[in-house]
């Protein structure tokens, strides 16, 4: 379960078993859970689940997503890829 990113009291991170999936990211905070689907070719992101989020901690992570894409992007083609 390899971890991407620690930011603002989020994990972002994926497991290492979900190599044959799209690439996509996990996100947790406190009881706080979601997934989202990283559409590379539109720079754009879709969530698949998520778990007590608030509209404020879902606008968050969207954003830290969004300016950490290419770095979720390179760290699954590193992970999966190798």
């Amino acid at each position: 379960m390899p971890t991407i990113l620690f930011i603002y009291g989020w994990r972002l991170f994926f497991y290492s078993n979900e190599g044959a999936e799209p690439i996509h990211i996990h996100a947790e905070k406190g009881d706080m859970e979601c997934k989202y689907w990283l559409l590379v070719d539109e720079v754009e992101i879709k969530e698949a689940f998520s778990f007590n989020l608030n509209p404020s901690a879902t606008k968050e992570i969207k954003k830290i997503i969004y300016q950490h894409f290419d770095l979720i992007v390179e760290s699954w083609s590193n992970h999966f890829n190798k």
